[in-house]
C-alpha cells in the first residue's frame, strides 16, 4: 500500500441518527467523516479529499440528490471510490449512478452489517490499489522526465559543439546552471500521447531547428564584443532590462529554460535559443544569480569547468523533478 494512502471514509446523509449510526457500524473499519447535505459534502472534500478514501452518500436529500455530490467527487477528485446508498424503492437512481460512471457501487437501505462491511472494505481496498498505481504511474514519469531532460542536454552539448567548436562546454555548463537555479524543470511532456518513436522524432526535428537558430543568432552578432554591448544585445533578444554596468534583469525565467522544458512536438522559437547562443557567443564567461525573484546575468571571468559537470547537471535536474 502507497505510504500515503488515503484511508477514511465520508459519509453524506440528511438524517442525523443514519450518520451516527453508520459512523457506529464502520469506524472499526476506518475513521468516518460525516456531512448532512451535498454542500456540505463538498465541503468537507475541498478540506479533506487527500485523506479521503472512499466517499458513501444518501440519494434522497434536501435540496441537491446524492448524484450530483458523486458527479462533483468524480470530476475534482476522481481517487475516491464513490458508493451510493439507496432504499430499494430507488434503485432506479442507482442504475443511473452505475451506468454514468459515478459510483462503484450501491448499498441498499436498510444496512445489513455484514454486507455493509464487505462493500467497504472492498472499496478501501481499491483505493489502495489505485493509490499504488498512481504512486507507481508518478515514478515512471518522473524516471521518463529525467531520461527526457538528460538527453536534451547531451543534444545541447552536441549541437552547440557542431554550430561552435571554441567554449561550447563552457557556455553549456552556464546554461545547466541557469536551469538548476530558475528550478523550472519538469518538461510537461504528455506520455500518454507520444510513443517512444514518435518521440524520438519529434526531439531530433527540435535538434535540427535549435541548432538553424544557433547558427542565426551567431551570424547575427558577428565577433564577441564588448561587455557592455554584448548585455544591450542580451536585453534586447530577451527582452530584459539592461541594468548599466551591473548586467541584465531578467523577470521572466521561462525564456532561460525553455530549451529543456517546452513541450515535445512544440516549435522553437528563436527567442527561445538566444540564451544558450548569447552565452555561446560570449563563451560562457557569465554568471546568473537570483534577485529578489528575478535573475541577474553579469559577466565573469573564466574559470575551469568541473570534470563531471554534464553527468552532475543530469543528475541535479533529474532530482529537481522529484
Amino acid at each position: 500500500m502507497a505510504m500515503n494512502a488515503p484511508k477514511k471514509i465520508l459519509y453524506v446523509d440528511d438524517e442525523a441518527m443514519a450518520l451516527k449510526y453508520f459512523d457506529r457500524l464502520v469506524s472499526s473499519i476506518a475513521p468516518v467523516l460525516t456531512a448532512s447535505s451535498v454542500e456540505g459534502g463538498k465541503a468537507v472534500l475541498r478540506e479533506h479529499a487527500s485523506e479521503i478514501a472512499v466517499l458513501v452518500t444518501d440519494q434522497r436529500m434536501p435540496g441537491e440528490l446524492g448524484n450530483e455530490l458523486l458527479r462533483y467527487a468524480r470530476e475534482n477528485h476522481p481517487h475516491i471510490v464513490r458508493m451510493l446508498t439507496t432504499a430499494y424503492s430507488e434503485l432506479g437512481d442507482a442504475i443511473e449512478a452505475i451506468n454514468s460512471g459515478e459510483i462503484f457501487r450501491y448499498i441498499n437501505k436498510p444496512w445489513e452489517l455484514d454486507n455493509l462491511h464487505t462493500d467497504l472494505k472492498n472499496a478501501l481496498e481499491l483505493s489502495a490499489l489505485r493509490s499504488e498505481r498512481d504512486e507507481l504511474l508518478h515514478d515512471k514519469i518522473l524516471v521518463q522526465q529525467s531520461q527526457l531532460l538528460s538527453n536534451r542536454m547531451a543534444s545541447l552539448l552536441m549541437l552547440s559543439a557542431a554550430v561552435q567548436s571554441e567554449a561550447h562546454e563552457a557556455a553549456l555548463y552556464q546554461f545547466a546552471q541557469s536551469a538548476l537555479m530558475c528550478k523550472t524543470i519538469d518538461p510537461g511532456i504528455d506520455w500518454q500521447r507520444w510513443e517512444h518513436a514518435d518521440l524520438l522524432q519529434a526531439e531530433a526535428q527540435r535538434g535540427v531547428a535549435i541548432a538553424s537558430h544557433l547558427r542565426h543568432w551567431l551570424r547575427t552578432w558577428g565577433p564577441a564584443s564588448d561587455d557592455a554591448r554584448a548585455l544591450q544585445v542580451l536585453a534586447e533578444v530577451l527582452d530584459a532590462e539592461p541594468l548599466g554596468g551591473d548586467g541584465v534583469l531578467i523577470t521572466d525565467p521561462r525564456i532561460l529554460t525553455a530549451l529543456l522544458t517546452a513541450p515535445a512536438g512544440q516549435m522553437v522559437s528563436a527567442q527561445q535559443c538566444a540564451w544558450l547562443a548569447w552565452l555561446m557567443w560570449q563563451k560562457g564567461l557569465a554568471n546568473l544569480e537570483a534577485l529578489n525573484g528575478s535573475f541577474r546575468v553579469t559577466h565573469v571571468a573564466a574559470s575551469t569547468l568541473p570534470g563531471d559537470w554534464l553527468a552532475d547537471s543530469m543528475e541535479q535536474l533529474g532530482r529537481s523533478l522529484a
